[in-house]
């Protein structure tokens, strides 16, 4: 009875604050509280483009622009539609002990486990992907431009937030354990201080995935695992620094807030090592395969005859010297968010 009393009331707590949040959110969008934030959302997009073969990869670069600008569609959507919020997310503790073991791969099994009102209560991002993935291909198997970059953008989106830990847990901004303005930190203000040090290059080709449903939940528990260390680390950090340093009031649309100051970013960086870079990468060697497989299972249609251009070709050899950066020719770091 205490353990159902306990659980009840953090769901409550957490309940409020995520609602409060997403009502925040549509003012906040450009300043890093949307998931990943702008930077590496459309940095994957981009990254997933370069691991496809042929022909699918010159089809996706001809498109290089739309994908990697409406990569954070699902963010601004937040603001219009509220069915979208909790499509970003599922926390794990609500569906009981090693939920992110025993979860059902399926969603009609989850629903029937679940009920579906708790799931779109708690999040469902894994099955979302799958439902993604299959509007995917029906739009390959259409050849219906529109709808290909519409979804392949939107699946890219989710994937994208499966792969951030602390979108796997209730305590999703380290509000339930003194850590308040984490997300933000780990998802939007690390990578952007540091993705000029990050390995963007790797040597992932698309492969096609016999279990999509298989495939993301691996991957969400190897998120989901790594939220205890990520609080633990920025733990370990707070005590080099004191409350003056560690945090700074800024004005954010006519209000002082208090943000994490760069020194004590830039050491929470170091303390994660390269997690947050290989997450982007997971994140982008996914959405490739899937992008792959909703192709391959709609028959390899041919899209179009278009041949490698000359501008994919110097991508690509500036991609595997990891000098996207250096080129100039990372999109997410020539794009400014919209405002």
């Amino acid at each position: 009875m205490e353990k159902d009393l306990a659980i009840f009331a953090l769901n409550l707590a957490y309940m409020f604050n995520k609602k409060t949040a997403y009502i925040l959110l549509a003012f906040t969008i450009t300043i890093g509280l949307s998931s990943w934030g702008f930077l590496v959302h459309r940095t994957i997009h981009q990254l997933a483009i370069y691991s496809l073969p042929e022909p699918l990869q010159s089809y996706m670069h001809k498109e290089i622009t739309n994908l990697v600008s409406n990569s954070t569609r699902p963010d601004i959507r937040r603001n219009t539609d509220k069915t979208e919020a909790t499509k970003h997310f599922i926390d794990l503790e609500a569906y009981g002990p090693n939920a992110a073991n025993n979860m059902p791969l399926k969603w009609e099994a989850a629903v029937q486990q679940y009920s579906e009102d708790t799931l779109l209560k708690y999040g469902w991002v894994p099955y979302l992907i799958i439902e993604e993935l299959d509007k995917l291909t029906n739009a390959f198997k259409s050849k219906n431009k529109d709808s290909i970059l519409f979804y392949a953008a939107d699946l890219g989106h989710y994937i994208g937030d499966a792969h951030v830990p602390l979108h796997t847990s209730i305590n999703y901004d380290g509000q339930l354990t003194g850590q308040k303005g984490l997300h933000s930190l780990w998802e939007s203000y690390v990578p952007e201080l540091r993705i000029d040090q990050y390995q963007l290059y790797n040597a992932h080709k698309a492969t096609y995935i016999k279990n999509p449903s298989e495939a993301i939940w691996m991957d969400v528990r190897k998120a989901a695992a790594l939220v205890p260390s990520m609080l633990a680390i920025e733990k370990e950090v707070s005590i080099q620094f004191k409350p003056e340093t560690k945090y700074k009031t800024a004005m954010r649309y006519g209000r002082e807030t208090k943000v994490y100051t760069k020194e004590f970013a830039e050491a929470y960086a170091n303390g994660l090592g390269p997690t947050v870079n290989a997450q982007l990468i997971a994140s982008a060697n996914m959405l490739a395969d899937f992008w792959y497989t909703a192709w391959v299972n709609a028959g390899k249609p041919i899209l179009s005859t278009r041949e490698i251009s000359p501008t994919l070709s110097n991508e690509l050899k500036s991609f595997k010297l990891n000098h996207l950066i250096q080129d100039d020719l990372l999109l997410s770091k020539k794009e400014k968010p919209e405002n």
